[in-house]
């Protein structure tokens, strides 16, 4: 089909396009150039783990059954074994995942964490059943757009907070985490990073990979938008700001394209705006761009925040000690508990509230091994026996010594103690009362803050509040926020409650053909999970694209 050659026309193409958009004059964001902007078959908006993924799956590594591995699954094994000449990419992955269990509620997600970690959920660490090699020939056109360096949002995490999962699941296909850290584990049971290692570790990935041209860093997206199927170039005209060149405003296969807008941000702070058409849109923008609210009376006073890293900042400017009012924070999840231990590390008063029963069985605490995740327990356990109505009944709880955490170590510095020094003390805090059932009424101007449960009402003064119930993606660059995309198109997409509804093989959105989501967006949490999502769009891309139904000949779409 001429692969090698039509690739290379479209790399160049798409390179000169990134050029293009790159080299953009200055110009007033309401405003863009006369000459139609280059289509590109894929554009994928974050840069995270998700984008990263996706682009070397995109850039030609194609993965293969390893002849010389065995794996512990016997069916897949034998399905592996079966097709073990064909890339992982074009084998039928419904096939493939059929009879697999995970921890995802996607199918390809297990199977592709299945083939990377066999049996990591029993405490194995096996070794991948894959072989990656490159055939720069079909290399897919796109390009990765996200608003920092490669990493996305975890450059902006608290760099000595450790991750909930393992430093081996938060690794990328084809380079060993811990090649790009040293080797070093922190003990022999416990083996998490920092943040700060992560993204160090997805930069370099980058750059191991070759993956730098597909980048465009600093951007930030305004708007996505479908141009119906259909569109006239005069009716095209008139939606842009300048006249249309004679090509069609449709791709190769007939369907609609997707115009992507937004600003590059300099170095001089100047923002270059962009315009770019795509034939694919994947949505990879993570879930950590909009905290939830409680949607309460006063939530917008000047003391009441939603991020652990304003908690941080509070103790680092000796705004709270000792003799503060107590904080009040409000949520049951990882968050909320990163925000206890980080009071304790600095001997402040603690009322802790939430929703649930500190028994119920959807805790994120129970999922958690204990050996691994020592300080969320001792947390929890207070969550369990120092509740209000105990503590009531108890006044003479021994003092707390002094107590760290390697968890917040850097936002609250304290000289640190081995974890079981910590569990030891933890568990003896006695400036923490929790509020199992309870919700948040109001928060008052005097810094009074009103709660209910039990059938009563309880007014406490506190110092400061955080709440800390979980994130919403922003999808603010599509029409209603994406809404429409979501498998309740009723009520806003939440990654937990209301994901974006997906194709289940190729993660294509089921109400816009052409647009895909992965991560977060459909449920998939995880960087050891979020793979899955990459691989069936890749999956689906590649096949298309061996079909021509992608832009493969560098033809006048290009530019």
């Amino acid at each position: 089909m001429g692969a090698g050659l039509g690739a290379h026309r479209v790399v160049t193409g798409c390179f000169h396009a990134q050029a293009q958009a790159a080299a953009m004059p200055l110009l007033e964001e309401t405003t863009l150039p006369n000459e139609r902007p280059p289509t590109i078959p894929v554009v994928i908006i974050g840069n995270g783990p998700s984008g990263i993924c996706l682009s070397y799956l995109l850039s030609g590594y194609k993965p293969y059954f390893d002849r010389k591995t065995v794996h512990p699954n016997p069916i897949l094994y034998r399905k592996l074994q079966k097709n073990k000449h064909i890339p992982i990419t074009e084998q039928d992955l419904e096939y493939l995942s059929e009879g697999l269990e995970g921890r995802s509620r996607n199918p390809v997600a297990v199977l592709f964490d299945t083939i990377l970690h066999p049996n990591a959920d029993f405490g194995y660490e096996l070794p991948s059943v894959l072989q990656w090699r490159r055939d720069k020939t079909q290399h897919i056109p796109h390009l990765v757009l996200g608003r920092s360096t490669p990493g996305g949002a975890w450059h902006a995490m608290e760099g000595s907070m450790l991750t909930i999962s393992l430093g081996i699941w938060m690794e990328l296909p084809g380079v060993n985490y811990r090649d790009l850290t040293n080797g070093k584990r922190r003990d022999a049971t416990n083996d998490r990073a920092t943040p700060e290692e992560i993204s160090s570790y997805y930069c370099n990935y980058v750059k191991l990979k070759g993956l730098q041209n597909n980048f465009v860093d600093n951007t930030y997206i305004t708007s996505v938008q479908k141009l119906c199927r259909g569109h006239s170039e005069e009716d095209l005209a008139k939606e842009r700001s300048g006249p249309a060149d004679s090509g069609s405003s449709e791709s190769v296969n007939g369907g609609a394209l997707w115009e992507v807008r937004g600003y590059q941000q300099l170095q001089s702070h100047t923002h270059v705006p962009f315009s770019l058409f795509a034939e694919n849109v994947v949505l990879a923008t993570g879930a950590s761009d909009s905290p939830v609210r409680l949607g309460v009376e006063g939530e917008d006073l000047p003391f009441v925040f939603h991020s652990i890293s304003d908690l941080g900042q509070a103790v680092s400017r000796k705004k709270l000690d000792m003799n503060s009012d107590p904080v009040l924070i409000v949520g049951a999840g990882l968050s909320a508990a990163d925000a206890v231990l980080c009071a304790c590390n600095s001997n402040v008063k603690v009322l802790h509230v939430f929703r649930k029963s500190s028994s119920d069985p959807d805790l994120i605490f129970k999922q958690l091994p204990k050996t691994l995740y020592p300080e969320y327990h001792k947390v929890y356990h207070m969550m369990c026996s120092q509740t209000h109505t105990s503590a009531a009944s108890s006044t003479n709880r021994p003092q707390a010594t002094s107590i760290a955490s390697s968890v917040c170590a850097k936002m609250c510095p304290k000289p640190q103690l081995p974890s079981d020094k910590l569990a030891e003390n933890l568990s003896f805090f006695p400036d923490y009362t929790s509020f199992p059932e309870h919700c948040v009424v109001s928060f008052q101007p005097d810094m009074k803050c009103l709660l209910q449960g039990n059938n009563s009402l309880k007014a406490f003064k506190v110092s400061m509040v955080l709440v800390l119930i979980g994130t919403n993606p922003n999808l603010f660059f599509l029409k209603g926020q994406g809404q429409c995309l979501a498998l309740d198109p009723t009520k806003p997409v939440s990654c937990k409650q209301n994901p974006i509804d997906i194709e289940p093989y190729t993660f294509e959105c089921t109400k816009e053909p052409g647009l895909f989501a992965m991560g977060p967006l459909v449920g998939d949490n995880f960087v050891r999970f979020i793979k899955g999502g990459a691989l069936g769009i890749a999956s689906c891309l590649i096949k298309r694209y061996k079909k021509k139904e992608l832009i493969n000949n560098g033809g006048n779409n290009i530019i």
